[in-house]
């Protein structure tokens, strides 16, 4: 008896140099294209059952479990023991998986288009979100459900039978209640039967932010820190060539001839030179604080937070340099060791109201003291400094904190304490306004630069 085979056995020796010879074993035929194809479909087999998996756990709900199990129990006990009520139930489970079924078809038949019509608001103030869902299909397409994720909740839209080419028109809205980052999005299409047994579920990739800004209050702008030149306040370093005149006197060698005061010199008979305060440009650093042992509740944050950001807006109104700061993350275990601060986008009012919409209180954050310190450090030239934080903080800490400035450096702690009396004290060199309404911001300025 002979066999008719391709596979063969390739017995080969070959030589090394040392005298000796080494022997190579070679297998070459069906029985390696076989294997190679039989691993493939293996893996085509693996990925389809575990896409399928996939598809029944996503597309059977809990009550769709339950009738599963009713339905294989209630015929296996009612065909083997003979009990009609067991085999009764097992059937009427079997049926309603059945008819779960065709809610199922057309998930992908809309076409859901979702629109805000604003992306920045204030907080408080309602946005209305228009949802439109259209029929896409070639068949009229059963009721549904769109969920719409907003933030951390869900809007439900129920979407009644609609046929080819027609639309649904309903209005989200939106809460806006507190300050924040939110994304609303992408909407989710549920299509399922009226007893939620089975359930199946198509996502758009149609995604808005929504800036929800923080409350501000309108500061004059003569009030805005104590600085009132939009070209510049006139510090106390002499220099030679400037705007400011400061006094006059005698010409030493190397003094420019266009700073020669003429007049002076016919009265004293000797050369007398001008001399200036140096101008510096009005550049304003708000340092705000966010650490949790810096409030004594959220509300008190979100105060603060609205008075840093009424104070930043009305200083980039004006045309000044504003620099809003606050403290970096850091580990707990270098929280001693390490000061990092995180500047926020001054370029416009908008950038600066969309960055303090997603600032938050936390426990490892750098202290308003480092925060205020590495603030001083990287702005040498600054005019005025505000420090906002909570009533947790203590005068000391006040005081230690606003020693990280220059002594020519105006320094204005605004205190947050809800329910608080309006009242402004000096603290040594260093001017507290205390506040307990936003409103009280306002006035405490007028009176803090009258005085």
């Amino acid at each position: 008896m002979s066999f008719n085979t391709e596979s063969r056995l390739t017995r080969t020796s070959v030589a090394d140099g040392t005298g000796f010879a080494r022997t190579r074993f070679g297998t070459t035929g069906r029985t390696t294209v076989l294997a190679v194809r039989g691993v493939q479909s293996w893996r085509r087999v693996r990925r389809a059952a575990v896409a399928t998996g996939r598809w029944i756990a996503e597309t059977v709900t809990v009550a769709g479990w339950l009738m599963v199990v009713a339905a294989v129990a209630g015929l296996g006990v009612g065909l083997a023991f003979g009990l009609i009520e067991f085999a009764a139930a097992g059937i009427a489970a079997l049926v309603l998986l059945a008819l779960s079924v065709p809610f199922l078809f057309s998930a992908r038949a809309y076409d859901v288009d979702l629109r805000l019509e604003h992306d920045r608001v204030v907080a408080g103030t309602q946005v209305e979100g228009t949802l439109v869902v259209t029929n896409v299909g070639s068949a009229p397409a059963l009721p549904g459900r769109i969920d719409v994720p907003v933030g951390e909740g869900i809007v439900d839209v129920h979407v009644p039978l609609l046929r080819h080419g027609h639309q649904h028109t309903e209005q989200v809205i939106v809460p806006t209640h507190r300050r924040g980052i939110i994304t609303v999005g992408p909407a989710r299409t549920v299509r399922g039967d009226p007893l939620g047994i089975l359930k199946r579920e198509g996502t758009w990739d149609d995604v808005h932010t929504l800036y929800i800004h923080p409350v501000t209050t309108a500061l004059r702008s003569t009030t805005t820190g104590f600085v009132r030149d939009l070209e510049g306040s006139a510090s106390r370093t002499i220099v030679d060539a400037d705007f400011s005149f400061h006094a006059i006197r005698p010409y030493v060698p190397g003094d420019s001839q266009r700073q020669i005061h003429w007049k002076s010199t016919a009265k004293t008979g000797t050369l007398m030179v001008r001399q200036y305060e140096e101008t510096r440009r009005s550049r304003m650093v708000i340092s705000l604080a966010l650490g949790d042992d810096e409030y004594a509740s959220d509300d008190e944050f979100e105060l603060a937070v609205s008075a840093a950001a009424s104070l930043g807006v009305r200083g980039i109104r004006d045309g000044r340099d504003v620099d809003v700061v606050v403290g970096g993350d850091v580990p707990e275990f270098a929280r001693r060791r390490v000061r990092t601060i995180r500047e926020l986008t001054t370029i416009t009012s908008r950038t600066l109201l969309d960055d303090l919409a997603g600032v938050e209180r936390t426990e490892h954050v750098s202290p308003l003291r480092d925060a205020a310190s590495l603030a001083a450090e990287s702005h040498p030239d600054v005019s005025i400094a505000f420090l906002v934080c909570g009533s947790t903080l203590t005068p000391a800490q006040l005081q230690s904190t606003a020693l990280a400035f220059p002594g020519d450096v105006g320094v204005i702690a605004v205190m947050c304490a809800l329910d608080a009396e309006p009242r402004f004290t000096r603290l040594g060199s260093m001017s507290v306004l205390s506040i307990g309404l936003l409103d009280d911001l306002r006035h405490l300025l007028a009176r803090a630069a009258q005085s």
